[in-house]
Formats: structure tokens, C-alpha cells, sequence
């Protein structure tokens, strides 16, 4: 089997940098192109190096035609709008896009779909492998907890920019989905004031955000007397960076169209 070239777009942050150092040791995979915003003071340098490994000979770039003009496929967590352009170029090379980036728009959501329609995207709120078996777990306890309410609490550190978290927002539309409802038409997002007495079949969300913390996640059913609790906490951003990769490779061959983590691990 040849090696799967794969682009990180973002690759001089955090999880650009992840995401090099998860390809660099990982079989049948090798970096084959890093892009930057424009007059970020990181381009030009390498890749590689940058990420604590030895110089791989990918400098970064923000020419995102040119190195997805000869790339499998393009990993990245970077912002919506990044992301809809990708999924424009990976339609065109006919290379696999795999979008860990949180906080699109509906408008953003639909250019993406658009853009599946001639390649394979596997679009996730979080890129875990555990975070996707949590999902389904949570999927199934909403189902054969009807009457339970249930809460989702999550924590990251002070420098994220949305909330709720993607992964957040995916555990909600896992509860929804086992309970056969509308996410939107049932979340509450805030509470302040005299709010009177919660809603039936309301989905909470709570948002913390402080210091480094990578991600933590709990979804609360609470019922009559008892109480259920799934959690799932990230201790290192390479937990993403190793599931992105999986759904890079994972997705060469397959037809075009829209994915999840979900079909990733077969769920």
C-alpha cells in the first residue's frame, strides 16, 4: 500500500502540531503539505520541526491549492470558514477532508454538505474515538430512559471561543436521537433569573472555561431517586490528532459523501 499524503491545515497550532506528530509515527502515512494563515510569522518554516520532531522537508505554506493539488487528504481544526474553503479544494482533488473544526454555521454546514457530494468528509464536533463511543452510550441511555432529564457539563480551558463545545453539542444530538426529537427545539443553553421549573424533555447545557483544560464532558440522567453519569475527560490533544488520522485513512476509497466518527468505528 502507498502512502496516504496527507495535508494539516493549521499547522503551526496546537493541534496542528498534534496532528503532524501523530502522522510522522503513524504506518502508510506521511505529511505531504502544512498550511498557515497568510503573513503568520511561523510560514516558511518546517513542518516537522516545529512540532519537536526532526525536519520533515514540509515547510509551511498559504498556498492551500497548491499542496492539496497532489494530497489524499486534509486534516484540521482550525475556523469555519477555513473549513468550507477546504471542502471546496478537497472536492476538486477528489482527496478525503476530515474537519475537526467546531462552531459552523447552518450556511457553513450546508457548503460543506455541498462539497461531499464529490468527495468524502467526515465532519465531527470532537474526533475521539472514546468521545464517539460515549455518544453512542448516551444515544442509547436517552432511549431507555425516557423520563429521565438529562444535563450536559463541559470544561475547557480559557482560550476556546464557542460554546457550547462541539463535543458538547454532539453528546446533545445523541440524546436527542435516541429519544426521536429536534436538538434545537429542545436545548437549553442558559439559565439566569427566575427561570420556573424546567421544561419536559428540555437537554441542559453548561459551559466552564479555565485554565489548560484539554476537555472534560459529563452527560447527567437524572431520574426519581437515581442518577446516571457518562463522562469522558481529554488528557492530550493527540487523543484528536490519532482519530482525525484514522478517519483520513479510513475514508480513501469510500463514496462521496457526508460522515461522522460514528462511521468511522462502525457504530
Amino acid at each position: 500500500m502507498s502512502d496516504v499524503r496527507i495535508v494539516v491545515a493549521g499547522a503551526s497550532g496546537r493541534m496542528g502540531r498534534a496532528l503532524v506528530r501523530v502522522i510522522a509515527e503513524t504506518k502508510n502515512c506521511v505529511l505531504s503539505g502544512a498550511l498557515e494563515a497568510k503573513g503568520h510569522p511561523d510560514f516558511g518554516q518546517d513542518a516537522g520541526a516545529l512540532a519537536g520532531l526532526k525536519p520533515l522537508g514540509v515547510l509551511l505554506t498559504d498556498d492551500p491549492a497548491a499542496v492539496m493539488a497532489k494530497a489524499n487528504a486534509v486534516v484540521e481544526f482550525t475556523i469555519p470558514r477555513v473549513s468550507v474553503m477546504l471542502a471546496a479544494l478537497a472536492a476538486e482533488a477528489g482527496a478525503v477532508h476530515v474537519v475537526g473544526t467546531t462552531g459552523c454555521s447552518p450556511e457553513d454546514d450546508a457548503k460543506i454538505a455541498d462539497a461531499a457530494k464529490r468527495t468524502v468528509i467526515v465532519k465531527s464536533g470532537n474526533m475521539s474515538l472514546g468521545v464517539t463511543l460515549l455518544a453512542a452510550l448516551v444515544k442509547q441511555a436517552a432511549k431507555a430512559l425516557p423520563d429521565f432529564d438529562i444535563e450536559i457539563v463541559e470544561m475547557h480551558h480559557n482560550k476556546k471561543v464557542d460554546a457550547p463545545s462541539g463535543t458538547a453539542l454532539l453528546l446533545g444530538e445523541a440524546a436527542a436521537q435516541g429519544r426521536s426529537i429536534t436538538l434545537s427545539d429542545h436545548a437549553i443553553r442558559a439559565r439566569d433569573g427566575h427561570t420556573g421549573a424546567r421544561a419536559e424533555g428540555a437537554i441542559g447545557f453548561a459551559s466552564l472555561r479555565g485554565g489548560t483544560v484539554v476537555g472534560e464532558h459529563e452527560v447527567i440522567l437524572a431520574g426519581t431517586g437515581e442518577r446516571i453519569a457518562l463522562s469522558h475527560s481529554a488528557e492530550d490533544r493527540a487523543i484528536f490528532a490519532r482519530g482525525a488520522v484514522a478517519a483520513a485513512l479510513w475514508g480513501q476509497g469510500k463514496k462521496p459523501g457526508l460522515y461522522t466518527m460514528t462511521d468511522v468505528l462502525g457504530l
